[in-house]
């Protein structure tokens, strides 16, 4: 839909002036700017006529549901949102005050603008190379199931993106060739140095909680000034100018447009796009996205992952996901959303043979060694040439590590 000329200069006079941190004036007709507790925010009410889009508010304590027909919905009281069929997480919660919902300032500039309309994002689209990051390597294993290893599943799905990615006339870049151990501001490196690239880091779920816990999630940096969507209170602390990044946006715009096809082609659980710290996002100044694809400690999800025929199916909804990214810049046009993709996959799967629904228990054959050749092969002359040889652990030093590394950043310092 297009917005009248007024208004699309308002929104992106709302993401400049929150960056900058001066006051804004609007057209009264456009944005309202309510305060709560000296803190900007705008009506869903507002948003909505904004976008053109309805909008709908579940009760405190409530859930939305999937298949929400509405392009925007929240829940009062909640950080959960859905936005264009896919689950979404703003930094602060819904707010209400004299009746009204009320979504912070923060959030309509750096989560639902990008979100709704990636294809109006400044310098989106702008692809020469793809940095795959396969998670882990070498003595850190990630998680672990009774099939495998995350690093040996994460390095498998990078390899059967890379040719994908290829064909399409993309450079390709890996952080890792083989079972090894990369530092995690050597992978920030790789795609910093690289010309015109994004970052896309490739992980498997796991946690001690929730042994069902299930579905995908995919990250970004968290804004300047904001939560990650896993601190489970918003405090004072939140509000601290903590680094943020200067292609926030383009993050978020990739992080939609691979979570989108992610979703549409394959039917797990939506956990949804968040924010994280995490180091290889906060040390990266490319578009950068962490994707988490699916848990090995769910029996069920585990299954699936040790099956290399799926794993395929999902390198090649990444594919889909990175080029539907770039042709936002070409066409700027909306990129597609899950219900498009669902609806074409209904007709032509993304890989013919490869059911949508739960695979059965693998075999033996499935569920063998993924990485067969090149399990301890030297990262290649080029990255080594490109950040220093020094930079790299050798397999011979990542077999009895002293200390393990988290995937987890360092605590910043503002």
């Amino acid at each position: 839909m297009l917005l009248p000329v007024k208004r699309s200069f308002a929104i992106a006079f709302l993401c400049t002036s929150f960056a900058i941190g001066r006051p804004a004036t609007f057209a009264a007709d456009d944005w309202q700017i309510i305060k709560v507790n000296g803190h900007d925010y705008l009506s869903v009410d507002n948003i909505s006529r904004f976008y053109g889009l309805p909008a709908g508010v579940a009760a405190a304590g409530g859930k939305i549901r999937s298949e929400t027909v509405s392009p925007l919905e929240f829940v009062s009281g909640s950080r959960e949102a859905m936005i264009n069929g896919a689950r979404s997480w703003l930094c602060f919660p819904l707010a209400e005050q004299d009746g009204k919902y009320l979504v912070s300032r923060t959030d309509v500039a750096k989560t639902i603008e990008p979100l709704v309309r990636p294809h109006r994002v400044p310098n989106v689209g702008k692809i020469q190379t793809v940095v795959l990051d396969p998670g882990h390597g070498g003595y850190d294993k990630g998680q672990v199931s009774r099939y495998g290893c995350e690093k040996d599943f994460a390095l498998d799905v990078a390899r059967k993106l890379r040719p994908l990615l290829q064909a399409k006339g993309l450079r390709v870049i890996m952080t890792r060739e083989g079972d090894y151990f990369v530092p995690l501001e050597v992978r920030a490196q790789i795609a910093n140095a690289a010309r015109n690239p994004i970052f896309v880091s490739i992980h498997f779920n796991g946690t001690n909680d929730d042994p069902n816990a299930t579905g995908f999630e995919i990250f970004s940096f968290t804004p300047r000034g904001a939560p990650s969507t896993s601190d489970s209170a918003v405090s004072s602390r939140s509000y601290n100018m903590q680094p943020g990044s200067t292609v926030d946006a383009q993050s978020m715009a990739l992080s939609a447009c691979i979570y989108h096809s992610v979703l549409g082609h394959i039917p797990e659980y939506d956990r949804g796009i968040k924010r994280a710290r995490f180091a290889v996002l906060r040390l990266t100044k490319v578009p950068a996205v962490l994707i988490e694809g699916g848990f090995l400690t769910e029996r069920g999800e585990s299954k699936l992952i040790s099956n290399k025929d799926w794993r395929g199916k999902l390198a090649a909804a990444i594919g889909v996901g990175i080029e539907n990214y770039r042709t936002l810049g070409v066409k700027k046009e909306p990129p597609m959303l899950v219900a498009d993709y669902r609806k074409q996959t209904k007709s032509a799967p993304i890989e013919p043979g490869i059911p949508t629904q739960k695979l059965k228990e693998p075999t033996s054959a499935q569920t063998g060694p993924v990485i067969q050749e090149g399990r301890l092969k030297e990262a290649d002359a080029s990255l080594m040439n490109l950040v220093g040889k020094s930079k790299f652990v050798s397999p011979e030093q990542t077999s009895t590590p002293s200390k393990r590394l988290s995937l987890e950043s360092a605590p910043i310092v503002p």
